[in-house]
């Protein structure tokens, strides 16, 4: 039996979405993995500032898998700050694990990402790290950090033997930076797909629009995301009044500081008869939310990937999101599983809640054909290519000293 690899995977915090993944590697013969979180923040109970309640999540975060946690000497309540992650010992971990490669899913810009990707280099571990960008736009639309972005991006993702890209559309970025095709490993943006398919068999779509008070045979368009400026919840509620189905409805779950706004031009549009606020949705609330819904709508300015729309299709959900969303670029096939549009254009979504709450066939199809794109994007995938990802630096790493 051959040796298996010693794996590190060092993570600001546990991730609802990252759990199931490193339960299945645990699992892998050929895998020794080993989590380093550097904060348990999200595994316990806090306040959640853009959702502005306290949330815990319902599933297990920290079971299955072999996990610790590094002290944090923060001096910073951001972690995505130099001074959020300081953990000195991360330092020590590394140079004595002998693992065969670290992964380090921090982001690049807190103190212990560079103190992690040094300890690597220096204990020849293949180092794993990249970005869920898709381009060089900044969030805050400022475009000096795009130049500076620009400048310093190529030398930053070189310094990976692989560097991580969830999308192909980071794939494509990774290529205008500079890396080639080897420097680079696509693993694939999941969830537990098996939960989802599983719990949304089975959800009882009936009681739950009785309890939504929206007719069984009613074409729902849903929105799931924080109520935040960013993911564009406006824009979804003037297209649907704009578009105006006869006998849809329009379902909010979420929570953030726009719910007031949002609740108020509903009103003034005419639409808070057939809109419903549903506030912040746990994970296990989730599964009977997509499969009580028609068609997802995403209309975020910027979205890295954008994960409920994995969850969405894999409770038959057909799709509709912003061109500014990562996901696009795999999962949201043109008229088969979704369709995109451009951000902000509220015409253009419009028309294509006519398009689709009007014909309950073609969100049947979209639906179908939205399960069955999730077939192969799944965590399987997942740890089969991070393991293809290892072996391919190792080898290039061989080549490169045998020469």
């Amino acid at each position: 039996m051959a040796e298996r690899l010693r794996i590190l995977l060092l993570c600001a915090h546990p991730v609802q979405y990252s759990a199931p993944v490193f339960r299945r590697m645990a699992n892998y013969p050929s895998l020794d993995v080993t989590v380093a979180y550097c904060s348990l923040q999200g595994a316990e109970r806090a306040l959640d500032p853009d959702f502005g309640i306290e949330v815990a999540w319902d599933i297990p975060l920290l079971e299955g898998y072999r996990w610790v946690q590094l002290p944090n000497h923060a001096l910073s309540r951001t972690e995505q700050s130099f001074f959020g992650l300081v953990n000195f010992s991360v330092w020590r971990f590394i140079r004595a694990g002998k693992f065969d490669a670290v992964a380090i899913f921090t982001g690049y810009k807190p103190a212990t990402f560079w103190i992690a990707a040094l300890a690597a280099k220096l204990s020849h571990s293949v180092l794993m790290f990249g970005t869920d960008a898709h381009n060089l736009k900044s969030q805050d639309g400022r475009n000096w950090k795009r130049a500076v972005k620009k400048f310093l991006w190529p030398g930053l993702f070189k310094m990976a033997n692989v560097a991580i890209a969830p999308s192909s559309g980071t794939v494509a970025l990774m290529h205008s930076l500079g890396l080639a095709d080897e420097r680079i490993a696509m693993l694939p943006y999941v969830v537990d797909n098996e939960r989802w398919i599983a719990e949304a068999k089975k959800i009882d779509r009936s009681a739950i629009r009785r309890a939504w008070n929206i007719p069984e045979d009613a074409p729902v368009v849903l929105f799931c995301a924080k109520l935040k400026p960013w993911k564009r919840p406006q824009d979804l509620l003037r297209a649907f009044a704009k578009a105006d189905v006869p006998g849809a409805y329009l379902v909010y779950a979420g929570e953030g500081s726009m719910r007031k706004q949002l609740e108020d031009e509903a009103r003034a549009l005419g639409m808070a008869q057939r809109t419903r606020f549903l506030g912040f949705a746990n994970q296990g609330a989730l599964p009977g939310i997509y499969a009580s819904c028609d068609l997802l709508v995403l209309p975020s300015e910027y979205d890295a990937f954008g994960v409920v729309v994995n969850e969405a299709m894999l409770c038959g959900c057909g799709v509709i999101v912003s061109d500014r969303v990562g996901a696009k670029y795999d999962l949201v096939r043109e008229g088969e599983t979704g369709f995109v549009f451009p951000c902000g254009d509220v015409n253009a979504l419009a028309a294509l809640l006519t398009k689709t709450l009007g014909s309950p066939e073609l969100l049947r199809k979209l639906g179908e054909a939205a399960r069955k794109r999730m077939e192969t994007w799944g965590p399987g995938a997942y740890v089969e290519a991070f393991i293809n990802a290892v072996e391919r630096a190792k080898h290039l790493r061989a080549r490169r000293a045998a020469n």
